[in-house]
């Protein structure tokens, strides 16, 4: 259980995010949902409070330094403590090397990765205030194997596994573990949008032979939230069948 931990979860409103909340929300935390959606992240709140949580939605872009900065700020002026980051925030702009736009490249490495360095910067002066903390980082699967058509997305979700075991080194002393999880095929929103015929193509790369959800990946984040994961840092986590070893 996490009762009376204060957990921050960004791109909170739809997808493995919201999920994640959700779980958090379950197990006895005080959730702060963070994302550009006001109306999505109202709903997600209301959804928590009506099940006798307790939920705050702070609205904000994480590769804006001021959003990432006031998230933290609006949290510890709400509880007085932040237990639990979740750098959840993605974003995808598909296209092959060759016809990909700078626009396209630095959108998904501003809002992926920057956005995670900004936020981790943010909450990592509080955590090591108190001597106490957990952040967790949403990479992913391609991030470790590559995908054709992503050169982008994969780019920054790679960088992303580097900067958890870099700040997993330096924020050891002060009690923060680091780590990382890698969802593989997920069915949420963002997978929805793919054809039959590509849904079907990642499936069959799958041993486990089906899609992951979106609940799969919060009962990871749980795990390495609690008090069981103690001494588990600068790791990466896959949930995903086996899609890739």
């Amino acid at each position: 259980m996490l009762t009376d931990k204060v957990a921050i979860v960004t791109g909170a409103s739809r997808g493995i995010g919201r999920a994640i909340a959700l779980a958090l929300a379950s197990q006895g935390a005080k959730v702060v949902a963070s994302a550009r959606n006001a109306e999505a992240l109202a709903e997600l709140t209301a959804e928590i409070k009506s099940q006798d949580g307790d939920a705050l939605a702070v609205v904000g872009d994480v590769a804006v330094e001021d959003d990432a900065n006031n998230l933290v700020k609006k949290t510890v002026e709400a509880y007085g403590q932040v237990d639990v980051f979740i750098n959840n925030a993605g974003i995808t702009r598909d296209g092959l090397l060759l016809r990909m736009k700078n626009a396209d490249w630095d959108a998904v490495l501003d809002t992926n990765l920057k956005g995670a360095f900004l936020c981790t910067r943010a909450v990592a002066k509080v955590m090591s205030k108190q001597r106490s903390g957990r952040i967790i980082n949403i990479s992913s699967v391609v991030g470790e194997m590559g995908n054709a058509g992503q050169a982008n997305y994969c780019a920054s979700k790679a960088g992303l596994l580097g900067l958890t075991k870099s700040v997993a080194r330096e924020l050891a002393r002060r009690n923060v573990t680091v780590n990382a999880i890698t969802p593989g095929f997920i069915t949420t929103e963002m997978t929805e949008d793919m054809t039959g015929k590509a849904q079907e193509a990642m499936t069959d790369q799958i041993p486990l032979g089906r899609p992951g959800s979106a609940e799969d990946v919060a009962n990871a984040v749980i795990f390495l939230a609690s008090e069981q994961s103690a001494y588990i840092t600068g790791q990466v986590l896959g949930v995903n069948g086996g899609m890739y070893m």
